[in-house]
């Protein structure tokens, strides 16, 4: 690796020096309030929608990575994203573990089986960054597969963007002290509890390995042609306003909504008799 391996050694000694343990330090600011954040995300989702005709218009094709620590606010700012979009158009992508077959495989193989098609979003909930993040910090790759990553990352995403997807990384960053906040509120809650794995409380104790393994992976692929854009997401709300609106202003786009529609009235054909509602099968309404 010569010269280059000596340059990222050490900008990673100098992250680690200046920030060990914390992403950042979170601003002393009010949580953003439940109607004011309505108000303002029914207005994003107007242009998200505008953006989404675009994109099919013009057969864009968008990729939005979202990476960052566990508990960091990925799913919630995809669901807020996808929620008013068509899922024709607009579709999440959160891979599992690879199967014994996609192992022997090229490592960015099964990820360009879902990259976009002219006129579709797609968004990655984690993505070929797994190998830099958990998979090197848990041991799930080696050291030779890890470096090649580094080396070979910058390259296939140059590939991408020379094929015309406008490409889009983002990291959610939160602080040690939110996230156990959020892990202890999804211990309690029994409809989340399925969100804490056990790879989950393994990172917890690894804290300081992953954002080792962050503050290199971005030494090497937060490059000019593929910067990576951090989210500070202590406060949810507005961490996706902040990643909507962020993400409206990186691609220049036109109204091409369907304009306002006058429903015609129903018509009944009075010579069809439709069968008794005694022959079908309801619901029981309990409530």
């Amino acid at each position: 690796m010569g010269s280059n391996s000596k340059k990222h050694n050490i900008r990673v000694e100098k992250f680690e020096k200046e920030d060990l343990y914390h992403d950042y330090t979170p601003e002393k600011k009010e949580k953003l309030g439940l109607k004011e954040y309505e108000e303002i995300l029914r207005g994003k989702e107007i242009e998200l929608v505008r953006l989404q005709e675009w994109v099919k218009a013009k057969k864009l094709k968008v990729v939005v990575i979202f990476e960052g620590r566990d508990a960091a606010g990925k799913g919630g700012a995809i669901k807020t994203i996808a929620g008013c979009l068509n899922p024709r158009i607009c579709r999440i992508v959160a891979l599992g573990v690879p199967t014994e077959r996609e192992r022997s495989q090229w490592y960015f193989q099964r990820y360009v089986t879902e990259l976009p098609a002219g006129g579709e979003i797609v968004l990655f909930d984690r993505s070929w960054y797994n190998r830099a993040g958990v998979e090197k910090v848990m041991g799930y790759c080696t050291d030779e597969e890890y470096e090649e990553f580094l080396r070979s990352c910058p390259e296939f995403e140059k590939m991408l963007i020379r094929a015309g997807i406008i490409l889009i990384k983002y990291w959610f960053s939160v602080s040690d002290r939110e996230q156990e906040k959020r892990f202890q509120e999804r211990i309690k809650d029994p409809t989340k509890r399925w969100k804490i794995s056990q790879m989950d409380i393994e990172s917890r104790e690894r804290w300081v390995e992953y954002s080792m393994a962050k503050d290199k992976m971005f030494s090497y692929t937060d490059t000019k042609q593929s910067p990576w854009y951090v989210v500070r997401a202590d406060d949810k709300r507005r961490a996706r306003l902040n990643t909507i609106d962020h993400l409206l202003s990186l691609i220049p786009y036109e109204d091409l909504t369907m304009k306002s529609i006058k429903l015609p009235p129903l018509k009944h054909d009075v010579a069809y008799v439709r069968p008794p509602v005694t022959d079908q099968t309801f619901v029981p309404e309990k409530y």
